[in-house]
């Protein structure tokens, strides 16, 4: 069965915690956050769960690594609804 990269994503989102709109370097504190936490080598740690955390954070990685970037107007409208970046950069 092949798996989706779209349910993988999710997946790994929610394993995280991770809100909906989040940055790299916020991905990478929260990994490190949990990772301090269920480190096989503490004493409340967790191989299993430590693997799970490492595997979903390659996951998103991964695709912010390589993310294709758009920048239509409608795009950037979103990403930055109070910035007006269309006028900023109009010719």
């Amino acid at each position: 069965m092949r798996r989706n990269a779209a349910d993988d994503i999710q997946k790994a989102v929610e394993l995280l915690g991770l809100p909906s709109m989040v940055t790299k370097e916020e991905v990478k504190r929260r990994y490190r956050s949990l990772a301090r936490r269920y480190h096989p080598d503490r004493p409340e740690g967790d191989a299993r769960k430590m693997a799970q955390l490492a595997e979903a954070y390659g996951i998103l990685m991964d695709y912010i690594e390589n993310f294709r970037y758009s920048f239509d107007d409608a795009e950037l409208a979103r990403q930055f609804p109070d910035r007006g970046h269309t006028e900023k950069f109009s010719i």
